[in-house]
């Protein structure tokens, strides 16, 4: 039985959860040091602030029926020249995803990858990037991401 998981779209009040799961990603790919981890939180914290009231950063979470949070993933409008992929003067990066340990296995990744494709889609971007963990790789490759010195979707 597939348990019921709404997607929400993440608020200035979910700073702090951002920041938890950032630093568990990268706490878990055994990236940097306690130390390194706050001085990366110290200085994502007021960017993330400002992204998000510019609406240059969107944030969506799974969640269960009570409210848990369970996972999440970030989009940031990067400014960027314009290509011959992508016309748009921003680069649609997507980051911060993370599910839960409780929760992994359950397709919450693909699901949140998926809402973020379509609002790229909605908002006319034509490319989706991204830099993949070694755990998160399958999940891209296997919704069409490419490998190349970055992973890309063409859309």
């Amino acid at each position: 039985m597939i348990e019921p998981f709404t997607i929400r779209r993440a608020t200035l009040d979910d700073v702090p959860a951002i920041l938890f799961q950032r630093r568990s990603m990268f706490t878990e790919m055994g990236a940097g040091s306690p130390e390194e981890m706050d001085r990366m939180e110290a200085g994502f914290e007021p960017w993330l602030r400002q992204k998000m009231a510019e609406a240059r950063y969107h944030g969506w979470f799974a969640v269960t029926d009570s409210g848990e949070l369970a996972a999440g993933a970030g989009l940031w409008l990067m400014d960027w020249p314009p290509t011959v992929i992508e016309p748009n003067t921003r680069r649609a990066y997507m980051l911060n995803v993370y599910t839960y340990a409780p929760y992994r296995q359950r397709g919450l990744a693909h699901r949140l990858t998926q809402t973020v494709i379509a609002w790229c889609r909605t908002n006319g971007f034509h490319l989706v990037v991204l830099h993949a963990s070694d755990a998160g790789r399958p999940v891209y490759e296997s919704m069409g991401f490419q490998l190349s010195n970055e992973m890309k979707l063409r859309l």
